[in-house]
């Protein structure tokens, strides 16, 4: 770690040594001495890796006797770590139990002069113990390489196959590595002892009577880092911060947080999540009513699947140039949007005196072409330094869902109609007159607030120091297998004289086609369900309107504060997905039970019987939408841990497939909506629903047979 304070020179001469040392190398210098024969033999696995590639024939036989033989000699690597590891914890807790009854006797006799000496101790545990994470940290990473190697050289997936076969063993050594188990334990053996001498002297409160307290103890602050370092934290915000494809990252430097801070900017990001709640709200407010304004432009009701969809269809292209135009600049893109998202709602509002559907949806189009997402993603990942970037993915998401729920409840009170000359406002037209309002100020606030980050070619002057320090500062914290690691590939610095990484392997996708081709199995179904959620989420949302019409006979404030309250359970359900369901079950698990309650859903929305009643209706669509919303976290949270660190840059990133892939759903719902229109309103529920039921089942089915590679 180079200090804030340290030469630049110093730092550019340091980041060049680092790319020049491979990993075997490293390894060796960073390596504790006295622990030495406990590290993985990496020289010994690479080189048997070299040898199956040259000796082994294309025979099937000979290829599994190479897989037995090389899961044998790893399995023999892992147990030397694991078994050491154990050792290490045990004598750990004995230290731990030794200082407790000192502590126990301390407590009767008040003796302050001893308290200092007591707190040292735990220290020294407490250093001893973050040696101990930086040994397991180095040997996982070993472990990680050396599967990618296989696999890359091999010419086959042997690590979805070690890793499925051994993780969920229940013997398993491989879990000790992934989950660190009793390490736990120590942490909290360590943060309640300090807590206690260092602010009792007599009192009878713990850290467990106060467990938002946060102790300030540096040894504490150091062994939380690596522990997070080491795993996928599970907190609130991070898990928000992956719902939105924004990832924490790993092995932070202090040049990291210098170029940080020389491009964030406080407003600049008020003016991103501003753009991202906005432009949420003003794709929904029109839902309440769009069907009622298709009525009256002389087409049908079902429509309405044309005019919300509209939207969608324009941001299938702007996901992509705006995704482009990000790498030069933010502000440009932020302004073109406001000024598209302004002409859009103006054409919107103003269809109505000229009675032209066309005019509508060309105002959509124009809507959904100022979709500036992309461009909000890009600047939180970009410019806002480490230490808030996981408030600040929260608050993207947090932006997004109360658009979402403000969207339908604002429309339900523009329940008005009057006139300003030629000009008719009421509940169809004023969300198109509200929205360009907000836009107007937006683009104002815009232009007078807004400071275009400094780019890297203009920030840095040593060209390899930045190299590295982009590297750097792309790592992910990931699960120390995922056989699709961030970090293993940003920062793959593993090569002799032999074999040189090409700097190819490492440059980000140039297509859709290309980025296609980095989709491994898991990446593939994560889209899925992702476009499934999508699409059941679209059903039900863009048809509410006319299926309560119908059926109930519900006012258009009925509709909008229907749609407001599902847009409300947002956030309560991402914090007790975030802050404890991920505690008690893992991602896959709560995905596969995600997904069967979503299926579950749909099937209760079918008109079976007659009369359809209400409360079957609103039971099964919240059933629905709070499945589909856990889901999208759980979904994307797996995505960010699964994707090639090649997908999570550039133009064609992860975060663009996935956009793509939801976006493409929602114009294929409203295509629906509006298809099943024709075969009469009575018809439109079951026929719109049978689609999602498909969807559904298939989805459930890609992820059993991919279950155990979803890490």
């Amino acid at each position: 770690m180079i200090h804030p304070s340290g030469n630049l020179y110093v730092v550019k001469v340091f980041l060049v040594d680092i790319k020049m040392v491979n990993f075997g190398k490293r390894l060796i210098q960073d390596q504790v001495q006295e622990w030495k024969e406990y590290y993985i033999n990496y020289k010994l696995m690479k080189k048997r890796v070299k040898q199956y590639v040259q000796q082994t024939p294309a025979d099937g036989k000979h290829r599994q006797q190479v897989l037995k033989e090389f899961s044998r000699i790893l399995d023999e690597q892992i147990e030397k770590v694991v078994l050491f590891m154990l050792d290490q914890q045990g004598w750990l807790a004995s230290r731990l139990e030794k200082l407790g009854e000192e502590h126990a006797i301390l407590s009767e006799q008040q003796d302050n002069s001893r308290i200092s000496e007591l707190q040292e101790a735990y220290r020294a545990v407490g250093h001893d113990l973050v040696k101990l994470l930086k040994f397991v940290d180095m040997n996982a990473t070993g472990i990680r390489k050396i599967l990618k190697k296989f696999d890359k050289h091999f010419d086959y997936r042997f690590t979805n196959y070690y890793v499925s076969t051994r993780s969920n063993h229940p013997y398993s050594q491989l879990q000790q590595v992934f989950k660190h188990v009793g390490i736990g334990a120590v942490v909290g053996a360590l943060s309640r002892n300090l807590a206690f001498l260092q602010d009792c002297e007599g009192s009878s409160l713990s850290i467990y009577d106060h467990p938002s307290a946060v102790l300030k103890d540096p040894v504490i602050d150091l062994i939380n880092a690596s522990v997070d370092k080491l795993t996928h934290a599970t907190s609130f915000l991070q898990f928000l911060g992956q719902h939105a494809l924004i990832v924490q990252e790993d092995r932070p430097c202090a040049t990291d947080d210098r170029v940080d801070d020389q491009r964030y900017h406080f407003m600049s990001l008020l003016l991103n999540l501003a753009n991202t709640f906005l432009y949420m709200m003003n794709t929904y407010i029109i839902v309440p009513t769009a069907d009622d304004y298709s009525l009256n432009l002389g087409a049908a009701a079902t429509v309405c699947g044309v005019i919300i969809g509209s939207m969608a269809v324009a941001q299938v292209f702007s996901s992509v140039y705006f995704s482009a135009w990000s790498n030069k600049s933010y502000f440009k893109p932020l302004l073109f949007s406001s000024i598209m998202l302004l002409l859009g709602n103006l054409l919107y509002a103003s269809a109505y005196d000229l009675s032209s559907l066309a005019v509508l949806i060309i105002g959509r189009l124009l809507c959904g072409l100022g979709s500036a997402r992309a461009v909000n993603r890009r600047y939180i990942s970009d410019c806002v330094p480490l230490k808030i970037r996981m408030k600040a993915s929260a608050g993207f998401v947090s932006a997004s869902a109360l658009g979402m729920a403000c969207g339908p409840a604002l429309a339900g009170l523009l329940q008005t109609k009057f006139r300003i000359y030629s000009l008719t406002f009421n509940q169809n037209t004023l969300p198109g007159w509200v929205m360009a309002l907000a836009w107007l100020i937006y683009l104002i606030w815009l232009w007078i607030s807004f400071q275009e980050p400094v780019l890297d070619s203009e920030e840095n002057h040593f060209p390899q120091g930045s190299h590295v320090v982009g590297q750097l500062e792309n790592a992910v914290v990931q699960p120390l297998l995922s056989c699709e690691s961030k970090n293993d590939e940003e920062v793959d610095l593993d090569y002799d004289g032999s074999e040189e990484a090409s700097e190819k392997s490492h440059e980000p996708a140039s297509s859709i086609a290309s980025a296609y081709r980095l989709l491994t199995p898991s990446v593939k179904v994560q889209l899925l369900i992702y476009f499934m959620l999508k699409y059941a989420m679209e059903i039900l949302l863009a048809e509410s309107s006319v299926i309560t019409t119908f059926y109930f006979s519900w006012s258009t404030s009925s509709v909008a504060i229907f749609l407001a309250v599902l847009g409300l359970t947002v956030l309560p359900v991402n914090a007790i997905v975030g802050s404890y369901l991920t505690n008690i079950f893992e991602d896959r698990q709560i995905l596969l039970s995600s997904e069967i309650m979503l299926l579950i859903g749909v099937i209760l929305s079918f008109r079976v019987t007659e009369p359809y009643s209400a409360p079957q209706y609103v039971c099964s669509a919240l059933l629905t939408f709070v499945s589909a919303e856990v889901l999208e976290g759980v979904n994307l949270s797996l995505l960010s841990r699964v994707m090639s660190s090649r997908l999570t840059r550039g133009t064609f990133n992860g975060g663009l497939l996935s956009t793509e892939a939801g976006t493409l759903a929602r114009v294929l719902a409203d295509g629906t909506i509006t298809f099943a229109g024709y075969l009469g309103e009575d018809k439109l529920l079951n026929v719109t629903l049978l689609p999602s039921l498909l969807i559904c089942i298939v989805s459930i089915a890609a992820t059993l047979l991919t279950f155990n590679t979803l890490f």
